[in-house]
């Protein structure tokens, strides 16, 4: 888990530094709002006016992973990171299928419900209902359901 969360920071120091909107999200987020123990990526949401300058930042720190295609999302921009031996999802224009419909989820800094310091680095979190949204239409259930006993 240290070593998940000293990638988040590094990760933050620099897009911090560059200005950069984003924000966790998905399981890291429901980490950090003691919804769960546990979480096996780190997901970040990017601001669609940021993507490019996000990626050439963290190519700098990372190996940018072959792209695996899943029906159920049309994300504009899904890029799959292994930083320091840590996978990082970075999102940006993110779309979910369902039904046949494409639902949009666009990140943007009103989305940002607060922000939590990890080893001295600021990091913004993706406000909780959206999450909470985004899992109901993906049907993650269970997901829906760690929210909702927080609540």
């Amino acid at each position: 888990m240290d070593d998940k969360l000293k990638v988040l920071s590094k990760i933050a120091r620099i897009l911090n530094s560059r200005s950069i909107t984003w924000a966790v999200g998905a399981s890291l987020l429901l980490y950090f709002k003691n919804s769960t123990d546990h979480f096996n990526d780190i997901d970040i949401m990017v601001s669609e006016n940021d993507i490019e300058k996000a990626k050439e930042i963290l190519l700098k720190v990372g190996e940018l992973m072959p792209q695996s295609p899943n029906k159920q999302y049309k994300t504009r921009h899904f890029l799959e990171f292994v930083i320091d031996g840590v996978d990082v999802d970075v999102m940006a224009g993110f779309v979910i299928v369902k039904d046949g419909i494409d639902y949009e989820c666009p990140f943007s800094q009103d989305q940002i419900a607060e922000s939590i310091q990890v080893n001295g680095e600021d990091i913004p979190l993706q406000n909780l209902k959206d999450w909470r949204r985004y899992y109901e239409l993906m049907g993650r259930a269970s997901k829906v359901k760690m929210i909702d006993r927080k609540d």
